[in-house]
């Protein structure tokens, strides 16, 4: 008999090390509809962006990751490069949670603004920062970034750059 999923034990969030970059890249890959980079910069991007990305476990198993960085031309934003949620945990917030998490991190305490590349057909993405952006009690512009011509295959879609912020500290604490 199964247990179902909202009486099991609770999500773990943790940095990620280069011990997780092949579990991240089965996450990446089994979501289906984020660009699935090497494993090899999965490996670095755990080792190197460990502050600034997120692994999230419940029961031992990886069940969501997010992976970003402080932008190197406005230090006082976190951009948020991939979030991936396991199937079995879609719906529950966990995306929201990770994010409060890497926020709550004396790494990000100056961050004021969260910035992220959502494409026109990714729903739940969409979802995902203009609720972060509701919850935080602050503004989610959303302007033209990359256009599908800027990649060099076809098939990819315009890829819109969403700014929540600015973000005040004190929404920046974790709700239940």
């Amino acid at each position: 008999m199964s247990i179902p999923n909202d009486i099991k034990t609770e999500f773990h969030f943790r940095k990620p090390d280069k011990n997780d970059g092949a579990a991240v890249w089965e996450l990446i890959k089994d979501t289906g509809v984020l660009d699935l980079n090497s494993s090899y910069s999965y490996l670095m991007w755990c080792e190197l962006f460990s502050e600034t990305s997120i692994v999230a476990e419940r029961e031992g198993n990886t069940v969501g990751f997010i992976s970003g960085f402080i932008h190197p031309d406005n230090p006082n934003t976190l951009f948020i490069w991939q979030v991936a949620v396991n199937e079995s945990e879609r719906g529950r917030g966990l995306g929201t949670k990770m994010l409060y998490q890497l926020l709550n991190r004396t790494f990000c305490e100056e961050v004021s603004y969260v910035e992220a590349t959502v494409s026109p057909s990714n729903t739940p993405s969409q979802h995902l920062f203009k609720g972060l952006a509701m919850k935080l009690e602050t503004n989610c512009l959303i302007n033209d970034y990359f256009s599908a011509d800027d990649f060099p295959r076809e098939g990819h879609e315009d890829e819109l750059l969403f700014k929540i912020g600015p973000i005040k500290e004190e929404n920046k604490l974790i709700k239940g």
